[in-house]
């Protein structure tokens, strides 16, 4: 339904060329999840960005998107405003900052609606507050005349939710849609998304620096790190068998309910890398304490491609030999 080949995003600034993305690679089949995950300044949203055509100006992308078939970022830029919101949704992060707060919530629903279909006002605010029903709010014809600050932040996301679907897209992607929210009313946008999803067969790429979260709801699992890709498989590979030391330091750092309750967390040394002078070769390589194990200097000399085979691939230098055994020696320290 939608694939990203070779995608990059930078940034020219005063102080130099911003690599937000460079060179990212993925895919999401109809009725799928994919889940994409890493640190703040991953490059995690500014690619769903780019799908989206919402990259700030001043940007260079180069790369593909294709949707269904079409390649997008060639487009003009009315013809992107076409397809935003009818074929390719978005779930933004904060609905506060993202809902218009001057303007009712129906209403900006409604707008949804009538920007992409043609329909009188009136059916567009009757769907409007049908859609309100559909996700989950309750008395939807009186919150459809209230004003997003009337909300509370679970309802504003599923407001947020409700304007997404109003066109019924072949792609929704949600950016960290349950940030800030407690985690019953986290586990209330969950359900949500994967009911929607089975309704109306969505393809959903879901956004999150939470591996806790897309055991949930993932089918597929992307991670992300110093703007390109890692790892890629399947949501039982990724957390179950890791294979790139990133994503082993992510799962270690994230304290666990059915091990042991005195094994310490182990936090990724370090910091996220600069995007505007990059580490050389594996932009982990200067974190990374499987480094050294690697012959004659490749980690930080040459970059580590993701080859992906039957959906499964890790961009590491070490053997497979090598990972196996050592995320199970990883692997044994956090059982004891």
């Amino acid at each position: 339904m939608l694939e990203v080949r070779d995608l990059r995003v930078h940034f020219d600034t005063a102080a130099g060329v911003v690599k937000a993305v460079d060179g990212v690679s993925w895919r999401v089949d109809a009725g799928e999840t994919l889940a994409i995950v890493g640190e703040s300044g991953s490059g995690k949203s500014v690619s769903a960005m780019s799908v989206m055509g919402l990259v700030p100006g001043g940007a260079t992308r180069s790369g593909e998107v294709v949707l269904d078939g079409r390649s997008l970022l060639d487009l003009p830029e009315a013809q992107q405003r076409r397809l935003r919101g009818r074929d390719v949704a978005m779930v933004f992060q904060d609905p506060l900052t993202a809902l218009n707060p001057v303007f009712r919530v129906g209403d900006q629903i409604a707008e949804m609606i009538t920007t992409h279909a043609r329909t009188s006002k009136a059916a567009a605010r009757r769907r409007a507050v049908d859609l309100l029903a559909e996700v989950g709010i309750p008395n939807p014809g009186l919150r459809a005349r209230q004003f997003p600050h009337e909300f509370s932040g679970g309802m504003r996301q599923r407001a947020m939710i409700a304007m997404a679907l109003a066109n019924d897209p072949k792609v929704l992607i949600a950016d960290e849609p349950t940030t800030a929210l407690d985690v019953t009313v986290q586990a209330q946008i969950m359900d949500l998304l994967k009911d929607l999803q089975q309704e109306f067969g969505t393809a959903i790429i879901f956004i999150t620096h939470d591996l806790g979260v897309i055991a949930d709801i993932a089918d597929d699992v992307l991670v992300m790190y110093g703007g390109r890709c890692v790892e890629r498989g399947t949501k039982k590979e990724v957390l179950r068998a890791p294979q790139h030391p990133y994503t082993w330091g992510l799962l270690g750092s994230m304290p666990s309910l059915d091990g042991p309750v005195d094994v310490p967390l182990s936090p990724i040394p370090g910091s996220p890398p600069s995007l505007l002078n990059p580490p050389s070769g594996c932009r982990f390589h200067p974190r990374c304490t499987f480094a050294e194990k690697v012959a004659d200097g490749r980690c930080s000399s040459e970059r580590p491609l993701l080859e992906v085979t039957d959906g499964r691939g890790a961009a590491c230098h070490l053997t497979a030999d090598q990972r196996r055994d050592f995320f199970a020696d990883y692997a044994a320290t956090r059982s004891h």
